[in-house]
């Protein structure tokens, strides 16, 4: 991409080149005050700071806590009694600090802070702390020191970013096929070889920072410097990272930088008797959580180190920022369609927001130039997936966001054959130029209880009866075969990169219910059922078969450029070119073609997939010896393909 501003990359732009260029004098005004000289990078060493450290001579803790009047280290170091030497004393800019002798301290020990204010006082966990373990029997949650004598030591090297990301998105607690929450380790044994095998190169992990609420997904975090104890420790973590590396499989995690858990005891909120330290006065008002104040420079400070954090002491390898829309505007997108560009630059636009989402991306992209950014951003704000050095957000990709909610519209609403093959194909293929996307079919967000997998739309209560291979069901058959032909043309449509959520690529039956009171506390819906996958007698391993074939072509469709895209509403056909691979799809329920004409480049062609294989479920009915050749129509070229109801090929060119 040669170096324009947004508005040369985008003419339409031009009525709002005024407000474009008043904020990106905005955004880099604040951010040349704020880092004050620094670079990003040097900004956002926050835990190298604040937080308990090893030193030289012993130990050093540091916080920010401006409106406090005392604060004080209790924990099984001092019998949980307030004791004078671990009183921290005030120092410049609301920080407080305390010296403690080598021997005061010893790995494994559970600590919190006593703060005071004007009024009032109360428990507290430390910022920064990188370990939080929760009590059994009590709930309570403590701050641990981490220091062990052999921590883990990470032994690979990081994977090169791929030219095409295969998200493979999971959850590790629900991750075991038992009704329990998985740790680290079992993730790390059982599902990391699965994912590699199954064709994915990069894992995105919901749920690592700290939070209360199980049942929250990771969403509502209390402590975002600490990976969640429910799942094991920083060293577990940090195996798992290293082995998916070992594997080639690039590891980023979601960062929840959008809001925070209300929680006081051990979370932000409220921190020293200011509710308004980090965040800002109201809470979201769909979420019921704390909103953060992007205007204050320490929480710039806080939330840029936060990004630092893992990509030093992890090595993750890069971040799904959630919530990007709820922090672009101050009604946070609620109920609104985005149908106009005026709706992009107007006075609901936050600019410190702005500021922080830009610093961010610069800090990650200085410490590791190689990591991945994703923003989840439904509203399509221009220039959010833009280099910085454009004026953009510097976002290496946005999620398509309107591909999952139109598959759902158009199984909810449309009979077969009454699909808009034109507006899918659009909305599929459809980006700003300027940005990459991450295309999906579905994510965790459509598995959730209230809602549907495309595979339970499509097969209901027959998943429960009909999925053995020696049973025949027309419901299921229908099912699987357009499970298939959802994922080839999303797949085959991606504009930067393609996401799958954990055990949908096989068709895992049933939705995602944490445990809960309404369930009494059940994990039976909070797991994956691995073993559907593993049996040969079951349909859902011909639905993985598929995915993992899919996934070998995906991988090699670099850049964005879909030519030949051609809807024929009549037949039910649609047809591509995406990199070498010519892709043809019939959505008809009971058309076949055969010496079906499409309009490809000229040349041979080989037959490298069909949803119509016997290992996918299908009956064989395209052989695979088969070698086809274009003829030279008008100023085109056709070609001639057989093509079954509700069948799809990929086709590529050899010479």
């Amino acid at each position: 991409m040669s170096k324009k501003t947004l508005v040369e990359l985008d003419p339409w732009l031009a009525p709002h080149e005024g407000v474009i260029n008043a904020r990106e004098a905005y955004v880099s005004s604040t951010l040349e005050r704020v880092l004050d000289g620094k670079s990003p990078a040097e900004f956002a060493l926050g835990l190298r700071h604040f937080g308990l450290h090893q030193t030289a001579a012993g130990w050093t803790f540091r916080e920010w806590a401006p409106n406090a009047t005392r604060v004080v280290m209790v924990g099984e170091f001092s019998e949980w009694q307030e004791r004078e030497e671990f009183t921290l004393r005030p120092d410049a800019h609301g920080e407080w600090s305390v010296n403690l002798p080598r021997n005061t301290l010893r790995h494994g020990q559970k600590y919190k802070l006593r703060v005071y204010w004007p009024g009032g006082d109360g428990w507290r966990l430390p910022s920064y702390a990188t370990y939080v373990v929760q009590d059994d029997d009590s709930v309570d949650f403590s701050a641990v020191v981490w220091r062990p004598d052999e921590p883990y030591q990470l032994q690979h090297d990081v994977p090169p970013a791929p030219n095409v990301p295969l998200i493979y998105e999971a959850h590790v607690g629900m991750s075991s096929e038992e009704e329990k929450v998985a740790s680290f380790n079992e993730f790390t044994a059982g599902v990391l070889p699965r994912i590699k095998q199954a064709g994915y190169n990069t894992v995105q992990l919901m749920a690592i920072a700290e939070h209360p609420y199980y049942g929250s997904f990771g969403y509502h975090v209390s402590n975002f410097f600490a990976v969640s104890s429910r799942f094991g420790t920083p060293d577990d973590f940090k195996r798992l990272v290293d082995t998916a590396h070992s594997l080639g499989l690039r590891v980023i995690i979601d960062i929840v930088h959008a809001h925070a858990a209300k929680n006081e005891v051990e979370g932000l909120s409220n921190f020293a008797g200011n509710p308004t330290q980090y965040f800002k006065t109201h809470n979201h008002p769909a979420w019921d959580s704390r909103l953060f104040d992007y205007g204050k420079p320490e929480v710039l400070h806080f939330l840029a180190s936060n990004c630092r954090w893992w990509l030093d002491e992890y090595h993750v390898d890069g971040f799904r920022f959630d919530g990007v829309t709820s922090m672009l505007y101050h009604d946070h997108g609620l109920g609104k369609s985005f149908t106009s560009y005026d709706d992009y630059f107007g006075d609901d636009v936050d600019k410190d927001a702005l500021v922080y989402l830009r610093l961010a991306n610069d800090v990650i992209h200085a410490v590791r130039p190689d990591a991945t950014t994703i923003a989840e951003e439904m509203s399509g704000l221009p220039g959010l997936a833009t280099p910085t050095e454009y004026g953009g957000l510097g976002f290496n990709y946005r999620l398509a966001m309107g591909a999952p909610d139109l598959w759902i519209k158009t199984l909810k609403e449309k009979r077969d054959e009454d699909w808009d093959l034109g507006e899918l194909a659009h909305t599929l293929s459809s980006h700003r130029p300027e940005e990459k996307v991450i295309t999906y079919a579905e994510s965790h967000d459509q598995a959730l209880v209230g809602d549907k997998t495309l595979i339970f739309r499509l097969i209901d209560k027959a998943m429960y009866w009909h999925m053995d291979k020696a049973d025949p069901d027309l419901i299921v058959e229908r099912g699987i075969a357009l499970h298939k032909l959802i994922r080839l043309l999303t797949a085959g449509l991606h504009g930067g990169g393609y996401l799958n959520f954990m055990g949908n690529e096989f068709g895992h039956p049933e939705w995602i219910d944490f445990p809960r009171q309404g369930n009494h506390w059940s994990f039976k819906y909070a797991r994956r059922q691995w073993s559907l996958r593993d049996n040969s007698f079951l349909k859902y391993q011909w639905l993985g078969e598929f995915d993992a074939a899919l996934m070998k072509i995906i991988q090699k469709t670099d850049g964005d450029e879909i030519s030949h895209l051609t809807v024929c509403h009549s037949n039910r056909i649609v047809s591509f070119i995406h990199g070498e691979f010519l892709f043809v799809i019939n959505f008809s329920p009971d058309k076949s073609q055969t010496d079906y004409e499409l309009p490809t480049e000229a040349g041979s062609y080989q037959l490298i997939l069909s949803t119509d294989d016997k290992a996918f479920g299908g009956q064989e009915r395209i052989s695979h010896s088969s070698r086809f050749f274009t003829s030279p129509v008008s100023n085109n070229h056709n070609l001639k393909v057989y093509l079954p109801a509700r069948t799809g090929i990929v086709l590529q060119k050899v010479d």
